[in-house]
Parts: structure tokens; sequence; C-alpha cells
């Protein structure tokens, strides 16, 4: 399929991904999970759970290969990469880096990806992994979640999720996964991490922020609350329409970060948010930012 690993797509902690074809002639994805000696868990997840999902937001998974110790996955191809490539000037080159226009539907989709990983496919999963990296782009720069290696599979109706050890990427895991003293485990921890990851994106798009400004120095949510207003006017060219878009995504994702599960909106709310009016959006309480 790969033509003996010919083309490496990239790597990380899980091993690599190659680019493949299939005799059709489908481009795929190959990921070739690192040799493992245990029972495969986190394999078996990632089969177990991206097989239960049927969404545009969410990357199709078309096969799997498992032989011995070797595992592999094989996923359609995403031409255009991970939306790390693309959201973060120190990721990227000057012509990768994309509009506040493109950038705000990106969060719309991942937002609705989320929605029906939480809500709308027939077995409720938790991602646990929200970030950057595991978000891929199609030809058209539609967003697709990807690596399912962390997932929970939860009954429709079961709210709070049990897991052993903390799940996720520094920075973006939820309070409540590491401490229980910050609330339950729940669908709430992937919105704490879509939060901060659209936070992220927001930053690393202003060409104006860079190592040695005052934002730099300080937690960039408490420093974007406190200077919402010029950081937009300052960031959109002084157009209108991409001020609304910037604070819409700044507001929402301020309330996706809130430090008490229970204090950030659901998926389906972050959708309705993003998609209606700027007027009706209310900063969150400032207080819950820095813990």
């Amino acid at each position: 399929m790969t033509k003996s690993f010919a083309e490496k797509l990239g790597h990380g902690g899980f091993g690599a991904v190659y680019k493949g074809n299939l005799s059709d002639g489908r481009q795929v994805a190959v990921k070739m999970l690192k040799d493992s000696k245990g029972d495969g868990e986190e394999f078996i997840n990632e089969v177990a759970s991206i097989s239960r999902t049927s969404h545009v937001n969410v990357v199709s998974l078309l096969g799997f290969c498992l032989h011995r110790s070797k595992r592999a996955l094989i996923y359609e191809y995403m031409p255009n990469g991970s939306l790390e490539r693309y959201a973060f000037r120190k990721n990227s080159k000057g012509e990768l880096s994309l509009t506040w226009e493109k950038l705000f539907d990106v969060a719309v989709g991942i937002a609705r990806g989320l929605e029906y990983l939480h809500r709308g496919c027939s077995t409720r999963i938790v991602h646990f992994d929200i970030k950057p990296h595991n978000i891929l782009l199609d030809q058209e720069f539609c967003p697709k979640i990807s690596d399912f290696g962390m997932a929970k599979l939860c009954a429709n109706k079961e709210s709070i999720v049990s897991i052993a050890g903390a799940r996720g990427t520094i920075g973006y895991i939820a309070p409540e996964v590491y401490s229980k003293q910050f609330g339950a485990i729940s669908s709430k921890s992937d919105v704490y991490s879509y939060g901060m990851m659209i936070l992220e994106m927001v930053g690393a798009r202003e060409r104006n922020i860079d190592a040695n400004s005052e934002s730099s120095s300080h937690y960039f949510p408490q420093w974007i609350y406190e200077h919402l207003d010029e950081y937009c006017i300052s960031s959109s060219e002084i157009d209108g329409e991409t001020t609304e878009l910037v604070r819409k995504m700044i507001v929402v994702a301020l309330w996706c970060i809130q430090v008490v599960p229970t204090n950030r909106p659901t998926m389906t709310r972050v959708v309705e948010m993003l998609e209606g009016s700027t007027s009706g959006l209310e900063l969150p309480p400032k207080v819950l930012l820095s813990w």
C-alpha cells in the first residue's frame, strides 16, 4: 500500500504515518503504531471509537491491519495535513497562514465534530486529546477530528467518565483530569481542550504578538480578557465583520476554559454561540481564569 513506507507524512508518540494508495486508486494515510507488547489498548480504543462514527468533521477509518505486535490504521488521506501547520506562525511559513474567516470556519467545524461525538453518534465518545496536531484538513480545509487513541466510549445517558490516570497533552488538559477537586471528568473535559486550542489559534494568528510582547509574559487567556476590544480591532484590519468573528472566537473560548466543568457550555451551546450574533455574548467571570 505504501510502497515500502516510501513517503512519511508525520510522526508522534504513537508511531509514524505514511502515504499510501489502495488498489482502486484512492489515497490513504497509514498510521503505524509502535510495536506493542501489551494488550494494545490504544489501538483497540481507536478502532472501536472511530468505527462508530460517521460525520463530515471526523476523519474516516477505512480499515486496519493486525499482525502479531504490528498494528496499522488506514485512514482517508488529508492533503492539507494538520491544523498545526496552518494556524500557528511558529510552525509555518508566511504563505501557510489562514485568514480569520477560514480560521473561524475551522473552529465551527471542529465544534460540530465534537458535538457529534458527545451527542450524535450511537455511542457517546469523549476524545481526551483535542489539540491542533489532531485536527486534519482536507483539500477544502474542512477540519476533521483524528487520533482516538485516548478516547473513552460511554453509555449515552452517562455523564461522568471514569478514567485511570490523566489523559491528553499538557496545555490542553482540563483541570479536573488532573485533580478531582475541580469536579467530575466528563465531555466538558473536551470542551476545555477545545477552548484552549481556539485561544491558541487566535493568539498565534495575530502577527503583532511575538516573543517580546507584553502578552507573552502573562497567562494569555488572562491577558486577552483584559485587552479584548483593542485586540479584536488590531487583529481585524479595521473590518467590522472580521472584528465580530475574532471577538466571538475569543469569548466562546473563554467560556470553554472555565475551571469548574459545570460552568462550561456544552459543545451544542458552543456551536449556537459561534453561529449566532455577538450582541448577546457576555464575557465569563474573570476570576475563574487564573487557576
